[in-house]
């Protein structure tokens, strides 16, 4: 990455912390212009395969317009057969000329997980960007057919569960990238893995999803010093507060406060996009990014975590995924 000057870091420090104006749409603008950026994707993407989970509205279709835009060659996972349909539709009418596959999973069924990793094994010899980008905010318990709470498995256990299965196809890209999509959310939350499995009583559906946006950074880490993520870069980042569907149904009064300053999708999308194809994503690993730029993973110290819990947090996934990942403990 080209070294900024001094005192656009300095203001782009400033714009950090103060929190609204980094993750609003007027952070967005502010760091396009101090940086100078381009489009989205700068590098071409012609015979790249990118695969995106939650890929049938809000930041997954619209990272996927970005990418095909580029020439990407996609594969688009989504829950509901009719949106995933019609989102290789919508895709495939913005650029005509764009190859997207779609497959039907529901991530809170682990099944589904490895029946769609079967599908894209099978259509293609390698991976070369895979972006977790599903998600669920949900304000009541629900335990998935796999036993597991739903918001822990859909960010957790599903996306542990695909990349694991997904490793030699990525292995044989030779430049292959996992991006994260996960929130700024997380600040606010120390892991706690105990509460994947039994959340606290009443049930907070917003202090579960931070804790398992915190899980998926700390996973991000983890995976880029496995020996079975050797070859593979591994990335973070959270898109600031973006206008998606998502953002309507489960968080409609903060919506409705936020709404002038919400970014659209496809700016939430930007760094997205822009990690699959930037060389810079090469140059670093298990790195937390926004808007472009490496972040910090933790604002406040108590939320740091500990090798212990991040230990933990490896072993949980490999028991709950039902993954087989390579000897090796993450170091």
């Amino acid at each position: 990455m080209t070294p900024a000057s001094p005192i656009r870091v300095a203001l782009d420090q400033l714009l950090e912390l103060s929190v609204v104006g980094s993750f609003s749409r007027g952070g967005f603008r502010a760091r396009r212009a101090l940086f100078n950026w381009g489009e989205a994707v700068d590098a071409d993407l012609a015979g790249r395969v990118a695969v995106i989970t939650g890929a049938t509205s809000g930041l997954g279709l619209a990272t996927a317009h970005l990418l095909a835009q580029r020439g990407a060659d996609l594969f688009l996972i989504g829950r509901d057969r009719s949106r995933t349909v019609a989102a290789r539709q919508a895709v495939r009418e913005r650029t005509p000329y764009a190859n997207v596959e779609i497959a039907v999973a529901d991530l809170a069924d682990l099944d589904a997980v490895r029946a769609a990793a079967d599908s894209v094994t099978t259509a293609t010899p390698s991976v070369d960007v895979l972006i977790h980008n599903a998600g669920a905010l949900v304000h009541q318990l629900h335990r998935t057919g796999d036993g597991l709470e739903l918001t822990a498995q859909v960010h957790v256990a599903a996306p542990f569960l695909l990349t694991s299965l997904l490793l030699p196809h990525l292995r044989a890209s030779g430049s292959a990238r996992v991006i994260t999509v996960s929130s700024g959310g997380m600040y606010t939350q120390r892991l706690d893995v105990r509460l994947l499995d039994v959340p606290a009583v009443p049930f907070d559906g917003v202090r579960v999803y931070a804790n398992a946006k915190r899980a998926e950074v700390v996973l991000n880490e983890l995976w880029s010093r496995h020996p079975a993520g050797r070859g593979i870069h591994f990335h973070a980042m959270h898109p600031g507060w973006a206008d998606t569907p998502g953002v309507q149904t489960s968080l409609p009064r903060f919506r409705r406060v936020m709404r002038p300053l919400l970014r659209s999708a496809e700016q939430g999308a930007d760094t997205t996009a822009w990690l699959a194809g930037a060389p810079e994503a090469l140059e670093s690993n298990g790195r937390f990014w926004l808007d472009r730029r490496p972040r910090s993973t933790t604002v406040f110290p108590w939320t740091r975590t500990s090798d212990t819990e991040a230990e933990r947090l490896w072993s949980w996934c490999v028991a709950r995924a039902g993954a087989r990942v390579e000897a090796g403990p993450a170091s």
